[in-house]
């Protein structure tokens, strides 16, 4: 939480939480407000003689600066900061882990003021417990509820320091609201309506004997949403210690599993559906018990799981190593099967689990947004998502995820410096037709700007652009309003307006509550929106071809393309890699293709496996290294092309791609998710119908040929494949004994020129009539090949069917693949 700031407002809310009913936000960013202290003049006398047993094991936590030569210049809202409760008197502390995450020189203030430094000893994210470690003695620990003794409508009080050091041990009361909550947590979490203000993480709530039942740790703050404010019960919190004092982290068992929900449990629903596989890792204790993709998980051992909250509770009972027996329903039956429990590996410490068990990656305490390349920022609300991005960032949308507004960020460069606010105001326009509602210049420091506010004439939706000069920059911030009642909201309307007055043409890289966008690419680093960045030579630039990501050389012989797609169920890169194989050596005769086998190697920290493939068609020789990566559900494919003859400076360039790249959860595009691998899917031989109703035929064409995609009715059709094809010439207006001589001119032509060409001419049966056949092979520039043309007639209209393959792809299954298409061919008349 280190460079996190306090800064007391009417009003701010940040954070991000993809909740759709409220904004559920950490407790150490900013809100309304103070502390709601306890009334004793109420005729709860209790409360005073509770405040007193218990104050005393509630400290504060304050992350000093790194340097303090700037302290003076500093007010005391400036500084990190929460709470935590003793649980040992030789200076054991617990607390929120994200309290203390990223803090740096820690300081722990008792109730009586003495000042302690302390450090972080164990963290543990997935709880959201810390313990920090402070030299002292004789401190007085919390006493502990009995979990089985906390009820629903039992008085509480949450004691922590809102807001600043200055408010330390606030005192809030209320009730227990209700039990068993699942709000943004992997554990159930107690609900009371007892304020929780920022700077209460890690505090504790303690009933009317003076006894923990619970640490604070989150509040749910949306307009019109007061009272609901969450803490980790004391059986979470007694699991988390145990095995911090036992092992030195949460030893939590592993299965292999991830696992979706059903409707009832999203809603909230009780459900006794169980959860459903949606992903088996490959050799996880799940995948050798044989539990597969689209079972339904209902129980393990006696413990339902009816949702990931109760999935997750079930596991505490148990350590890795031990033996469990799953229930699951497969195929509309029940069945068991026993596995030994793994253990999960550690995660990153910028990740954490959304309440729909989806990841939310390095978004945590990110609470504001911005482009470090073009130098702008401004605030990150929860639901914010972005929408769409230009190749270079110049061009952002920002959307709302309930679809309220969008916020498109436009930087134009290249413009005068010396804009007079009338030239400024020039640059903002909307549509002639549009009704303008107010068009200003706004001289406001540090930052004026040109202002226009309009409303679409059609679609209705307003709209409000702001557009700010910064040197020889413009920057539009446009923000439009989807539905007038939105915008005739004035409450609406002015936190929309609030959002964009957050706007700020800078950008604090050192603020770890910011997050980066930046695509543009800086010197040769390619940041991808699927999480991986690497280095290319300075040289190479991005292309257009195909479907995938592509750079390449100046010349363009030499390449890389990066194909993402989803992992089956059970998928290992092996078995991948061995696929992939396959299909190389599938379509090259073995004459005309090399491959150096599967090795293993690293990528980006990550294991991988690497295979060297060469082909000809017979003149250049051409070699692919690819790289195979599998990555949180994602298949990385690498491919590196380029001449045979290159290999030895393509082999620099591959080991410095190798060592520069990165797997970063923060540059995955929030939208990426299911992407199909086609190769999964293909069959070879199925094939598709294709039917020309202009010219009378149809063809069943296989389906991984190219150009069934294209114009249906033409005279000439064409379908290829990598090496071959087939084509179709259709025409009603030659006759077939014409069609026939100028063909076997064309063919007498060719090998009066070249004594090495030779051609045969037969006729043929063929669709119940004769075709004339012609057959060469022959080799054009050093590339041989195979050539078969049927020259026949149907209802009147002549046909050229021309099969053509080089001979490196004429493997048996390649040719009869041909001559299957050709003899599918069928006629009627138009």
């Amino acid at each position: 939480m280190d460079g996190e700031k306090c800064e007391l407002k009417k009003r701010t809310v940040l954070g991000k939480s993809l909740l759709s009913a409220a904004a559920a936000i950490l407790l150490f960013v900013t809100v309304a407000g103070g502390a709601a202290y306890a009334d004793t003049s109420s005729g709860q006398t209790a409360i005073p003689a509770v405040i007193e047993k218990t104050t005393s094991s509630v400290v504060a936590i304050i992350g000093k600066p790194v340097s303090g030569k700037d302290t003076k210049e500093r007010n005391r809202y400036d500084l990190a900061h929460g709470t935590g409760v003793i649980v040992e008197s030789d200076g054991t502390i617990l607390t929120n882990a994200h309290v203390v995450k990223n803090m740096r020189n820690i300081n722990v203030v008792t109730a009586d003021g003495r000042s302690y430094p302390g450090k972080t000893t164990h963290y543990d994210e997935e709880s959201d417990l810390a313990l920090v470690k402070i030299d002292a003695l004789g401190l007085t620990p919390a006493t502990f509820a009995s979990p089985t003794d906390i009820k629903v409508g039992e008085p509480v009080m949450a004691i922590g320091t809102p807001l600043s050091f200055a408010l330390r041990n606030s005192v809030t009361s209320g009730i227990v609201s209700g039990m068993d909550r699942s709000v943004q947590s992997k554990y159930q979490l107690i609900q009371t309506d007892a304020a929780i203000n920022p700077g209460n993480s890690g505090g504790a709530l303690v009933n009317m004997k003076g006894q923990v039942i619970g640490i604070n740790t989150l509040k749910y703050v949306q307009y019109g949403v007061d009272g609901l404010g969450f803490s980790i019960p004391v059986h979470t919190v007694q699991y988390v210690l145990d095995h911090f004092h036992k092992y030195g982290k949460v030893k939590r068992p592993y299965l292999g599993l991830e696992l979706g929900e059903s409707w009832e449990a999203v809603v909230g629903l009780p459900s006794g559906n169980g959860l459903e596989v949606t992903y088996v890792e490959p050799d996880s204790p799940a995948a050798k018990a044989g539990v597969k993709q689209g079972d339904t998980l209902l129980a393990i051992d006696e413990l339902k799981t009816g949702n990931l909250v109760a999935y997750n509770e079930a596991l505490t009972h148990y350590l890795p190593g031990q033996k469990v027996r799953l229930t699951l329903q497969a195929g509309g039956s029940s069945k068991g099967t026993e596995l030994v429990l793994g253990e999960e590996r550690a995660k990153d410490a910028k990740i954490v689990q959304d309440g729909d068990g989806s990841y939310i990656d390095a978004d945590q305490g990110k609470t504001q947004i911005g482009d470090s390349h073009f130098g702008w920022s401004m605030k990150y609300p929860a639901g914010l998502v972005k929408a769409s991005q230009s190749p270079d960032g110049g061009n952002i949308v920002l959307a709302d995820a309930k679809g309220e507004f969008a916020i498109n960020i436009i930087v134009q460069d290249k413009q005068s410096e010396d804009l007079s606010p009338f030239g400024l105001l020039k640059k903002v326009s909307g549509k002639s037709n549009d009704t303008v509602l107010e068009k200003r210049y706004v001289d406001q420091a540090p930052q004026p700007y040109a202002l226009m506010v309009g409303k679409r004439k059609e679609g209705g939706e307003y709209y409000q652009i702001r557009a700010y000069l910064k040197e020889d920059k413009i920057y539009y911030v446009i923000m439009v309003i989807k539905k007038e009642e939105s915008y005739a909201n004035e409450f609406k309307r002015n936190s929309y307006l609030d959002l964009l007055d957050t706007f700020v043409l800078k950008f604090d890289n050192n603020n770890p509550a910011l997050k980066n966008i930046s695509a543009y690419q800086q010197d040769n680093t390619v940041t991808t929106e699927y999480g991986l960045s690497f280095d290319l030579p300075t040289n190479w630039s991005k292309r257009e071809w195909g479907q995938y990501l592509t750079y390449a050389s100046e010349d363009g012989d030499l390449s890389v393309s990066l194909q993402v797609t989803s992992a089956a169920s059970g998928d290992t890169v092996k078995d991948w890699a061995g696929r992939q194989e396959r299909l190389f050596t599938g379509i090259y005769a073995e004459d005309y293709r090399e491959v150096r086998g599967v090795q293993e190697t690293v990528v980006g920290g990550a294991a991988a496996l690497e295979n060297r493939y060469a082909s000809t068609m017979g003149d250049k020789w051409y070699e692919h290294h690819v790289l195979y990566v599998l990555k949180d559900k994602y298949k990385y494919e690498i491919s590196f092309s380029y001449p045979k003859a290159a290999a030895g400076s393509m082999d620099e360039i591959i080991g410095s791609f190798a060592k520069s790249a990165r797997f970063s959860k923060e540059s995955v595009n929030s939208s990426l998710g299911f992407i199909q691998d086609e190769d999964d899917l293909m069959d070879k031989n199925r094939t598709a119908a294709y039917t020309n109703k202009k010219y009378g035929y149809s063809l069943q064409v296989p389906e991984i040929w190219y150009g069934n995609q294209g114009e249906v009715d033409t005279a000439l059709k064409q379908f290829t494949f990598e090496g071959g094809g087939l084509s179709v010439t259709a025409d009603d207006r030659i006759s077939l004994e014409e069609a026939v001589n100028r063909l076997e001119q064309e063919y007498k032509k060719n090998a009066e020129t070249d004594a090495n060409y030779k051609y045969t001419a037969t006729d043929e049966p063929l669709f119940e009539t004769t075709a004339k056949r012609f057959a060469t092979q022959y080799k054009s520039k050093n590339v041989p090949y195979t050539l078969h043309e049927y020259v026949f007639a149907q209802n009147g209209i002549v046909y050229t069917f021309r099969l053509r393959i080089n001979d490196a792809v004429k493997t048996e299954e390649q040719w009869k693949r041909l001559e299957r298409a050709l003899l599918s061919a069928r006629f009627f008349a138009k």
